[in-house]
């Protein structure tokens, strides 16, 4: 199928690993020129390089801390007229409430809820205006299957959901389009932390955790980076304009309910 985005531009931040990498390379291998943005210069740096040579798409990086407003003043000047954008943030190490300060949840918020809001409030007028756009907030399926140890994640990430249910019935009538994927367990540096975060308070070895985490999946394995990358670019295409507003699992089904 051609998604219909090639020579479309795409901004993407948390993109030079993990399931923010393999969404960049989805859309580059559509034939959209990429903007990966990430703190890490040289994780950065390698994914470009990887993505130019595996595609031939125009990739720029930025090296940045995007919940800065110099972070984000970098990532735009590199991509002033995104038609695609990416808000993607590792969440914080799992944890007791108990122990989070003030600040713990400040920066939870600023990552996960309000870095991604600002990014949409200086890119989405663009894109009504130029009667394109397709914003996707990778998020987590603790929006609807709620983990204690997950705390600060489950309070900022379901923050963003409920401002998105709002702004994105706004923008569908001017073809710009704003979901959010909820990964459940993915093959990823970021799940390994998660894994290696709980070793000590289980009293297993992370091999047992990391089997275990994937036996308990009615798929009996971890997602695989790129089918997130391609439900990613799908829902990024010209074929998606009928789709907004959506909390869309990708978790091998493990969230029990209908709805």
């Amino acid at each position: 199928m051609d998604l219909g985005i090639r020579g479309r531009k795409a901004l993407l931040s948390g993109a030079s690993r993990g399931l923010g990498r393999a969404c960049a390379f989805a859309l580059a291998q559509e034939g959209v020129d990429v903007t990966i943005v990430a703190r890490r210069r040289d994780a950065l740096e390698k994914t470009g390089a990887e993505i130019a040579a595996a595609t031939g798409v125009k990739v720029s990086t930025v090296a940045a801390d995007i919940t800065s407003g110099a972070g984000r003043a970098a990532a735009l000047a590199a991509c002033p007229e995104p038609d695609i954008l990416l808000n993607n943030a590792d969440g914080p190490l799992p944890g007791d409430f108990r122990d989070w300060s003030r600040d713990d949840w400040i920066a939870a918020l600023d990552a996960m809820m309000l870095s991604p809001i600002e990014m949409m409030r200086l890119t989405v007028d663009g894109m009504v205006a130029r009667r394109f756009g397709r914003i996707i907030n990778i998020v987590s399926r603790s929006v609807k299957m709620p983990q204690l140890e997950l705390g600060l994640s489950n309070g900022a990430r379901s923050g963003l959901v409920g401002f998105v249910a709002g702004l994105a019935r706004q923008t569908i009538a001017h073809n710009v389009t704003i979901n959010n994927l909820l990964p459940g367990i993915f093959d990823s540096d970021a799940q390994r932390a998660h894994v290696g975060a709980l070793v000590q308070a289980s009293g297993k070895t992370f091999e047992e955790l990391w089997r275990a985490r994937a036996a308990a999946n009615p798929a009996k394995r971890y997602g695989r980076p790129t089918e997130l990358g391609a439900y990613c670019a799908f829902l990024c295409s010209e074929h998606a304009g009928f789709i907004t507003g959506q909390n869309l699992l990708i978790d091998g089904g493990s969230y029990p309910g209908t709805h």
